[in-house]
């Protein structure tokens, strides 16, 4: 079973506003999924994203 987010549960775990994820939302950095209007991240897919960051940031 997947492990779903909301905003107040991903912005605690990378330690960010709400507004910084409701932005990445907006800009298309990070997707997720409107389930009865409430915003939902897959904790896998997020963990995924950030070794993605981590590897462009060493590339650079």
């Amino acid at each position: 079973m997947k492990k779903l987010l909301n905003v107040d549960d991903l912005a605690k775990y990378l330690k960010l506003q709400k507004q910084t994820i409701y932005n990445w939302l907006n800009q298309g950095k990070i997707s997720g999924m409107k389930i009865g209007g409430v915003w939902r991240f897959d904790k896998k897919e997020i963990d995924k994203w950030l070794k993605a960051q981590s590897r462009k940031i060493r590339n650079n």
